[in-house]
């Protein structure tokens, strides 16, 4: 019996690989907007991201999402991203 397929992505900051639904993913909207995608199946262009505090922290600072999601991040994309990151950083330890 052949074993279901399970897609990869690559975390835009860290580049590591992992399967989908480990890591979270970043979309932009239809607004223009950044938001974090729970479900990872909202329309948008998107962009993942490991479950590492450290890899949202330099994602809201350098330009990887920034790339990856082919727009320019405006203040309150960035602090979305830093708005994660902290919440993420009481539950967890990374680095990247």
């Amino acid at each position: 019996m052949r074993s279901k397929h399970v897609p990869n992505r690559r975390c835009v900051v860290c580049g590591t690989r992992a399967p989908k639904r480990e890591l979270q993913r970043v979309v932009l909207t239809e607004a223009g907007t950044v938001a974090v995608d729970e479900s990872g199946k909202r329309a948008g262009r998107g962009a993942y991201l490991c479950e590492r505090p450290l890899c949202w922290q330099k994602a809201a600072q350098g330009k990887q999402v920034s790339r990856a999601l082919r727009a320019d991040l405006h203040e309150r994309d960035i602090e979305t991203l830093m708005a994660h990151a902290d919440s993420m950083a009481g539950t967890s330890k990374g680095q990247a």
